[in-house]
């Protein structure tokens, strides 16, 4: 993992690794990017009680969340790694993190 104990969000291959703090930190932008992968996938959940039923939905989610990570990383690297970075210093509290929010949210508006 590229950086040690700082939070770092990228593997060797400069590919992020979606860590509590990462997924976090894009929790708005998942929410807003990925809504439909989602809500697809809790329907069918609620449709179907039987784990396998859902696979492939599920794996759309993820699908929907890597490829918005990479994209939210080359979009705006530095905002991105500061904000995760401020996640996983602080666990998570997204209150101590609200200047680096700001700044990803600025560089990354989560509305598009």
């Amino acid at each position: 993992m590229a950086s040690g104990g700082d939070g770092g969000v990228v593997d060797e291959s400069g590919e992020p690794i979606p860590t509590s703090a990462v997924l976090m930190a894009s929790s708005k932008h998942i929410a807003t990017k990925c809504r439909s992968e989602n809500l697809a996938f809790i329907n069918c959940k609620k449709k179907d009680p039987n784990p396998e039923k859902c696979l492939d939905k599920g794996r759309e989610v993820t699908r929907c969340v890597l490829h918005l990570l990479k994209d939210l990383h080359q979009s705006c690297t530095k905002e991105m790694d500061a904000y995760a970075g401020c996640m996983y210093y602080y666990t998570n509290e997204f209150d101590l993190c609200r200047k680096e929010q700001q700044e990803f949210e600025k560089a990354c508006p989560f509305n598009e």
